[in-house]
């Protein structure tokens, strides 16, 4: 593990709601975001081909990915969803089914030199099956976490801490997500689900060192921050080096560089909620709400 310098932090200095305040705002930030885009689009975020059904074609060609973007866009009615690079060739999706749009596709793709490698079609039905039990997982995963804390815990203040700063991982990188015109994938889904895994990971290491073991509240703080700290930003060091690499201009491997943002941004997001919302939520748990 990488030997990282995590400095003291003078929590001392602020009361509870200084530290919870801008957790609290990024929280209500992305909540805005993810509301407008439901009131605008009906959906919390958009969901890809993996939810809706489409085509999937890869294709080889010399043009940049853009060029074929304008290729399509300009030849089709059916609205390209993404171009993306996969090694010397490009992956270009559609939300289409239709056997007619299907075969306009493929003629367009023909009659502008490229060469088709390969097609694959998604169908609607299949793909909202596919929707209903990647929610069901995250609800059940979300739920099964809730429960564990409370179990664990057995006292309401630290285990809402937990399911607070869980369910703010999950939305601040759907927020993202839709800043960024990121779709829901089974790729992303997967990304989300462990989100939930590293909130719980961190927030059950300071819960316990300050609840569980001996020393005071700030040097109890200060063990579990050294710890977790340590954790989660190999972790995202980690994730963002696979970013880069996974990328189009370096190996060009799809759905990877999405995975890769959404477990940056979640876990930045887990260590300001972690040690900021969650170190006054237990503050005031332990002092009965008398900051000291």
């Amino acid at each position: 593990m990488i030997d990282i310098d995590v400095p003291d932090v003078p929590y001392r200095r602020y009361s509870n709601r200084q530290l919870v305040a801008i957790p609290a705002a990024v929280l209500l930030v992305a909540l805005l975001i993810i509301a407008g885009w439901y009131v605008t689009t009906g959906a919390p975020v958009t969901p890809g081909i993996d939810f809706t059904g489409g085509t999937e074609l890869q294709i080889s060609s010399d043009q940049s990915a853009d060029q074929i973007r304008s290729t399509f866009e300009s030849e089709l009615s059916v609205p390209v969803e993404t171009v993306t690079q996969s090694g010397s060739s490009y992956i270009v999706t559609f939300q289409a089914t239709d056997q007619s749009e299907i075969d306009q596709i493929q003629s367009v793709a023909k009659s502008s030199g490229y060469e088709i490698e390969q097609i694959q079609t998604r169908s609607a039905t299949f793909s909202g099956d596919a929707q209903r039990q990647s929610l069901i997982g995250i609800g059940v995963a979300f739920v099964g976490m809730s429960v564990l804390a409370f179990v664990f815990f057995r006292t309401f203040v630290p285990s809402i801490a937990i399911v607070l700063s869980a369910f703010s991982d999950l939305v601040i990188p759907i927020a993202v997500m839709n800043i960024l015109g990121m779709r829901l994938s089974l790729g992303t889904v997967a990304a989300l689900l462990m989100l939930i895994g590293y909130s719980v990971d961190s927030d059950i290491l300071l819960n316990n060192s300050i609840l569980r073991r001996s020393g005071d509240f700030y040097e109890s703080t200060y063990r579990a921050r050294r710890t977790g700290v340590t954790m989660t930003v190999t972790s995202i060091i980690a994730m963002i080096v696979m970013t880069i690499l996974s990328s189009r201009f370096v190996f060009g491997i799809p759905l990877l560089p999405q995975v890769g943002i959404i477990l940056v941004v979640g876990l930045t997001a887990d260590l300001m909620n972690t040690y900021l919302m969650n170190v006054s939520l237990l503050r005031y748990y332990v002092y009965e709400g008398v900051a000291k």
